[in-house]
């Protein structure tokens, strides 16, 4: 539920700049998001594996060790998003340049990437307590946070947007400040009696922090290949239809948004579970829950593409405004008749790479990130640019999580719960 609260405040977020600030916002959004994606990369790459060596250790009732590992991911996210901090406003411009903008669009850019980028140390400790606390097991809490959150950054887009026609500064300002709200929420951990994890500075093994960010490699390669992808799918299209082109496929990214944060949803929570019972050794539990999430995504899978096919007019006209944005409107339409195949596999693959994580199979669920998020669609992206000249390109995106499938099939066969705690 929190992460879903979290992904429909993103969507109001469109919502609110594609009707009140215009199409070239969204782009100029939209080619922020390498940044953003590389930056918070490290951070869900830190929490995640912090989370799992955690989660092994209370399976083992070693408190003690736990603790330690929460307190390390903590004091690691605080120093890793300062140093980002500093460095991401140093090169701003550069970081530009390299995206491939057009300097027309910079002033957009800066408006909301100066506002956004302060608030990252928030967004690093918020994304480490959301999975540490969820695996303490108080996952209302982090629920509470995510939704308490979500529902501040939709009531301020609507202030600052709106009523005070503050554009991208203040959708920035509002994002940024929901996230302290967030922060707030979680720190009520820190009070409860019942919680099992301590936070303390004095620490030792810190070379733990990154043998556990290690087991979060396959999260980390999901987030910076999204942001090396972004980046080679916006070139592409600013060469084949413009700043339209950006903008409509921002609009589908949305579209696809609440489906793919429904699947890293199932897939967190049955990760958090799996690796319990895998210090545990109960093999038993394992399959449960993999089955379990697995009926789940298929089922949203359907639900999503009838929607998706059936109303994908109605949802595109939610972020744009028609009077003023036509070429958006039919490019988006287009990109949707291209992607819908991607929620046929992306459910199951992302809850077989969650497995993998959850099993400290580092390696093996990085490989199936790294195929469905980079090396895949970029090589058939590549291919498919100069085979069409039209948008036919985009199939890259569906044929590439087809095609992880069967490698990801492959790995549950042969890694089993049943024999990994045989």
């Amino acid at each position: 539920m929190g992460l879903l609260a979290m992904t429909s405040a993103t969507l109001v977020d469109g919502l609110f700049i594609g009707n009140f600030v215009g199409v070239r916002a969204l782009a100029a959004v939209n080619l922020l998001i390498p940044i953003m994606s590389i930056l918070f990369g490290v951070g869900i790459m830190l929490a995640t594996g912090g989370s799992v060596r955690g989660g092994k250790y209370l399976g083992e009732r070693d408190t003690a060790a736990a603790s330690a590992i929460f307190s390390k991911s903590l004091i690691a996210a605080t120093v890793y998003g300062a140093v980002m901090l500093s460095l991401g406003l140093i090169f701003e411009t550069t970081l530009f340049e390299a995206l491939g903008a057009s300097p027309d669009l910079f002033p957009l850019m800066s408006e909301y990437y100066r506002i956004v980028l302060p608030f990252m140390i928030a967004q690093m400790l918020s994304v480490v307590l959301y999975f540490f606390i969820k695996l303490d097991g108080h996952p209302l809490l982090t629920a509470m946070a995510l939704v308490a959150g979500s529902l501040l950054n939709i009531a301020l887009d609507y202030w600052f947007i709106v009523v005070n026609n503050w554009g991208l500064y203040g959708a920035g300002l509002a994002t940024g400040l929901s996230q302290f709200a967030s922060l707030a929420i979680y720190g009520g951990y820190f009070f409860s009696k019942k919680r099992t994890l301590h936070f303390s500075l004095r620490q030792s093994r810190w070379l733990e922090v990154f043998q556990a960010a290690y087991n979060g490699l396959s999260e980390f390669i999901n987030n910076i290949s999204a942001g090396i992808l972004a980046a080679i799918f916006n070139w592409m299209l600013i060469q084949r239809a413009g700043v339209d082109g950006v903008a409509a496929i921002t609009v589908v990214n949305y579209l696809l948004m609440i489906g793919y944060m429904a699947f890293f949803a199932i897939g967190d929570s049955c990760q958090v579970m799996t690796s319990q019972n895998y210090g545990a050794k109960n093999a038993r539990r394992m399959n449960k829950f993999l089955r379990l999430a697995g009926w789940l995504a298929l089922s949203l899978s359907l639900i999503f593409i009838t929607v998706l096919l059936s109303q994908n007019e109605a949802l595109i006209l939610l972020f744009v405004d028609d009077n003023d944005s036509e070429k958006t409107i039919a490019l988006a339409q287009v990109f949707v008749t291209y992607l819908w195949p991607t929620f046929i596999f992306v459910g199951i693959n992302i809850i077989l790479s969650s497995y993998l994580t959850a099993i400290h199979l580092a390696f093996q669920s990085g490989v199936v990130a790294l195929l469905r998020s980079l090396v895949l669609p970029v090589v058939l992206l590549l291919a498919f640019y100069p085979l069409f000249d039209d948008f036919r390109f985009i199939l890259a995106l569906p044929t590439a999580e087809a095609l992880t499938f069967f490698l990801a099939a492959a790995y549950f066969i042969r890694y089993r719960p049943k024999r990994m705690v045989g």
